[in-house]
């Protein structure tokens, strides 16, 4: 199923602070906060949740698009999509501007402080869905503003089921736009946080938001994963990493999981244990994309964790 992924395409520069933040901020200081973290240890690494839901996509034998707006430093990444054989047709190049940039600093109990840089996201609304032929499946991600409410209501207008993935977007937008959000859409996915942040933005319980949609996924972390359709709730266990090593882009590792789950018509019991699955393979690793299991490892891993075969 050819997915089209509506979402950023960025340059995550991360830094390790080998300390805990609270030991270094003074509470009562905090109105006149100025500290500064001494960071030896930096990288630069591939992200945007576009990007990286794409990138988990293709591990799992998917088809992605992605449809993003960059900058003029984009040739790195632009090469390394090549290299993945992840096509670019709707990757547009915004002149004047940069690649959006998250600059993320990390402490020792993976508590992050992350300063971002949209840059040429900020011109999303300049795609259009009905540039991509033939898409079966969507999802709209955090994007700029105006091209996420723009690509929700292309692809709702062009008949194309989608997931809504509001994620750090969220706060972005008013109650009443939120609800158009879910009215368009075909599935919700949101963490803990903004399944709250949601509810008290629309005035609705998350009960009566999910029921907008075919289903609502609720991500927790460590303790696993609520999927609401219709009247039931299926409850997902998590996924013993083999290491804790950076949560960066675990939630999308695990909307690709969702996608491809989708995309094959699974239940959804079985299509949110290989979510949870995606999230658990990437923490292990640092980077957004940097874990590289094989389609079969995939499944072995699947068949270990669950008992069950992954097709």
């Amino acid at each position: 199923m050819k997915t089209l992924i509506c979402g950023s395409l960025a340059y995550d520069t991360i830094m390790v602070f080998g300390d805990r933040f609270q030991n270094h901020i003074l509470p009562e200081k905090i109105h006149i906060l100025s500290v500064a973290f001494l960071v030896p240890e930096m990288r630069r690494e591939y992200g945007g949740t576009a990007g990286n839901i794409a990138y988990n996509l293709k591990l799992l034998g998917g088809d992605p698009l992605i449809m993003a707006t960059v900058g003029h430093d984009f040739s790195d990444y632009r090469q390394r999509l090549d290299q993945l054989d992840i096509p670019q047709a709707h990757i547009r190049e915004v002149e004047g501007t940069y690649t959006a940039q998250a600059f993320i600093t990390t402490d020792l109990d993976d508590n992050q402080i992350t300063a971002f840089h949209p840059g040429a996201m900020n011109h999303a609304h300049l795609n259009q869905v009905s540039d991509a032929p033939a898409i079966q499946f969507g999802i709209v991600s955090p994007d700029g503003r105006e091209g996420m409410l723009q690509h929700a209501r292309q692809f709702q207008q062009a008949g194309i089921p989608f997931l809504f993935d509001p994620g750090q977007g969220l706060p972005m937008f008013t109650g009443a736009e939120l609800l158009e959000f879910l009215d368009l859409a075909t599935y919700l996915a949101v963490n803990d946080y903004e399944a709250q942040l949601l509810a008290e933005k629309t005035g609705l319980d998350f009960d009566a938001l999910a029921a907008r949609v075919d289903a609502a996924v609720v991500t927790k972390g460590g303790e696993g994963s609520i999927i609401h359709t219709g009247d039931d709730l299926i409850h997902i266990p998590a996924v013993r990493p083999e290491a804790v090593e950076d949560p960066t882009g675990c939630g999308d590792a695990y909307r690709a999981g969702l996608i491809y789950g989708i995309s094959k018509g699974w239940p959804w019991a079985q299509t949110g244990r290989l979510a949870s699955l995606m999230g658990a393979i990437k923490i292990a690793h640092r980077g957004a994309q940097n874990h590289r299991p094989s389609r079969d490892e995939i499944a072995t891993r699947f068949e270990q964790a669950f008992g069950i075969p992954l097709d």
